[in-house]
């Protein structure tokens, strides 16, 4: 039986700074770019919304769910629909929520644990691990192993419940130190939490969660929205084993070069979709006025692509465009290809319609 493992100290003592020096560079320059096309959008918030629902479906897909982005905006467009992701569709939507309020928190307050804790509780709310003690550091021994192993078997056992707060709390004063560079120390803070492991569940996902928290913390990003969950579910079998190979061999520069490849690869992937959602709301816009001449032309648009797949009340809602007007400015807009139909509308259920061209571009 392995022993529970005792975490290193932060900062390292070991790290070959000598040998990331170009990937340094080259990580630094690509989430520049990325984060030049962040600031050039007026609001990413409600632009990108897409593509924070996507981190959402990719980070809960590497810890085994299923649902797709399209199931999850369809379920949301219509909820008394019966399907039998519930489950999994759930636990992406508490992604996003928890997502969210850390997002919020971050406007006026640093990453803490008490953030960390908060965060959890959102995410486990009412889902799979909603009773392992959401919310809460854990008091217990947990373990990681094959579905259905015994401790015994584990591939890995976290530190001891007696020892977490001592390294949690040496976890949280290294966020905020200054170290060399943010994003080699970024690849540590997400390994270290993942090897602390502090929750009985959910560990993976808020480890993800901490990715943009970070980035925005140290001034890298101007807006916490960053997201590397497709990067690591594409990648799902090296990045266990590189995290396997700290407790195992500590092999932390091994990991850190990999998460630095992680951040080029991704960064230049998010800017190219960055770019391309920002280039079809320039042509949407021009062509949404061009159909409606209407005054809410901007209202249609922002209202679409922060909801891509919506039913026809929630369009009302949320635009607060008059509902004669509006049914008729998406009666135009789906006659002109720009909106299809999901599900027809009948007697008191609203019509879902789908805006194809984003979801072809975040899916």
């Amino acid at each position: 039986m392995k022993k529970p493992y005792i975490p290193e100290s932060l900062p390292l003592q070991s790290v070959d700074w000598t040998r990331f020096i170009t990937l340094i560079g080259q990580a630094n320059a690509e989430l520049a770019r990325y984060d030049g096309i962040l600031q050039g959008i007026i609001n990413p918030g409600v632009l990108l919304s897409p593509l924070t629902t996507k981190e959402a479906v990719v980070s809960s897909k590497i810890e085994g769910t299923q649902a797709s982005l399209e199931e999850v905006l369809q379920y949301e467009a219509s909820p008394d629909t019966k399907t039998e992701k519930y489950d999994d569709i759930r636990e992406v939507i508490n992604y996003r929520e928890a997502m969210r309020f850390a997002i919020s928190w971050m406007k006026e307050k640093p990453i803490t644990l008490n953030l960390i804790k908060q965060t959890h509780g959102i995410l486990l709310d009412s889902v799979r691990g909603k009773n392992k003690s959401r919310g809460i550091f854990r008091t217990s021994q947990n373990f990681i192993g094959k579905p259905g192993a015994t401790v015994e078997q584990a591939s890995y056992v976290p530190p001891e419940p007696a020892i977490l707060m001592e390294h949690l709390s040496n976890f949280e004063k290294y966020i905020h130190y200054d170290e060399k560079d943010p994003l080699v120390q970024l690849a540590i803070v997400h390994a270290q939490f993942e090897v602390i492991h502090p929750f009985l569940d959910g560990n993976g996902r808020l480890g993800r969660i901490l990715i943009p928290l970070f980035l925005f913390e140290k001034k890298v990003l101007h807006s916490p929205m960053f997201y590397v969950s497709e990067y690591l579910e594409n990648h799902r079998e090296e990045y266990y084993a590189k995290l396997r190979a700290l407790s195992e061999e500590k092999e932390w520069d091994n990991w850190i070069e990999f998460f630095l490849r992680a951040v080029i690869e991704q960064a230049k992937a998010n800017s190219i979709k960055a770019k391309s959602i920002l280039a079809l709301y320039e042509r949407k816009k021009t062509r949404i006025t061009e159909i409606t001449h209407s005054q809410y032309a901007i209202k249609i648009l922002d209202t679409i692509f922060a909801s891509p797949i919506f039913n026809t009340t929630d369009f009302i809602k949320h635009s607060r465009i008059p509902k004669p007007s509006a049914m008729r400015y998406l009666k135009m807009l789906r006659k002109e290809g720009i909106l299809v139909t999901l599900k027809a509308g009948s007697g008191r259920r609203a019509e879902v319609m789908m805006f194809k061209k984003l979801i072809d571009i975040v899916d």
